[in-house]
């Protein structure tokens, strides 16, 4: 049976669960973890997976969804675009045929990075196929019966300023990282005023390489708030995240843990401003995600910070 969660309107009269399961193993294949990752999930009740062309699963989690003998109506899935912006229709028809699963509800600009065709050279914002280009050419996807919503991810208010203006069909969804040490308030309050659902990958927070030391769960205000509301730390966090208005897409491998993140808890208004204010404690603001170098004239796959439309405040990379 699947689980009774919450679903968010999308602006194009489509809905989507508020709570998915990630499909990021942490390096692209992994098919057995995921194709049994995936079964788990189907039997507690999830519905919504997120997987993408770059995490080379796709075929592992359509196969799982086709397996479980449960209707495809009953699914709600998203992928991603990778990295070759100028064969839009030919990598969504491969996603598609990978996942075999008749449509797709969600397909997504993974970055607004793209290669130089032939290359694995990044090439410059202003370079064609810019991410107007390449929206373009999602936008031609609508026209078949094979994609119902369309979106973006890893975008900032920057490039969806540079994007929306151009848009005949306007993203229903930007997914980004987020949690409480980074709460996109900037980005969610500018995606509220244009109608665009933001969704939060990593919503627990993931550590990586000298990031192991700071951890969501390890945080004093995090853990005396879930002690004092006995609830679990996962589910607090999760909880926040859709009570503000976001779907969240764990990744977990175990049962237990998957059974925990579908359910959702009412938090208190002292509860959620709490959660909200964690990420101005000294240090915490940041990204727990991408171990990016924490300097002004970083590169994140290619492109600068001030290209992306990044910033570096409180010791964070945010995007604004």
């Amino acid at each position: 049976m699947a689980a009774d969660i919450p679903y968010f309107n999308l602006s194009d009269g489509t809905k989507m669960p508020s709570i998915g399961l990630g499909c990021w193993m942490g390096a692209p294949g992994g098919a057995e973890r995921v194709s049994e990752m995936c079964r788990k999930a189907i039997i507690v009740g999830y519905r919504h997976f997120d997987t993408a062309a770059g995490y080379g699963n796709e075929k592992e989690v359509g196969k799982a969804i086709r397996e479980s003998g449960i209707p495809r109506s009953e699914f709600y899935i998203t992928t991603k675009l990778g990295w070759e912006h100028h064969r839009v229709q030919e990598c969504f028809e491969e996603s598609l045929d990978n996942l075999d699963c008749e449509y797709v509800d969600l397909f997504l600009m993974h970055w607004p990075q793209t290669y130089e065709p032939g290359t694995q050279n990044v090439l410059p914002p202003e370079a064609s196929p810019t991410i107007v280009d390449t929206w373009k050419d999602m936008e031609k996807l609508l026209g078949t019966s094979k994609v119902k919503s369309l979106g973006v991810s890893n975008f900032s208010v920057k490039t969806l300023e540079q994007l929306l203006p151009h848009c005949s069909v306007r993203p229903v969804v930007n997914q980004v990282e987020m949690h409480p040490f980074l709460p996109q308030n900037a980005l969610k309050a500018f995606c509220d005023s244009q109608g665009i659902l933001l969704t939060a990958y990593s919503p627990l927070g993931r550590p990586a390489g000298p990031e192991q030391a700071i951890s969501i769960f390890n945080n004093a205000t995090v853990k005396k708030l879930s002690e004092k509301s006995n609830i679990d730390i996962g589910q607090l966090l999760l909880s926040w995240g859709v009570q503000r208005g976001t779907v969240v897409i764990p990744k977990t491998e175990n049962e237990t843990r998957m059974k925990q993140n579908l359910t959702i808890l009412k938090l208190s208004d002292e509860d959620m401003k709490v959660l909200d204010q964690v990420h101005r404690e000294p240090g915490m603001h940041r990204t727990l995600c991408h171990n990016h170098p924490s300097r002004t004239g970083g590169v994140v796959f290619g492109w600068t910070y001030e290209q992306l439309g990044w910033d570096l405040t409180k010791g964070g990379v945010v995007p604004m």
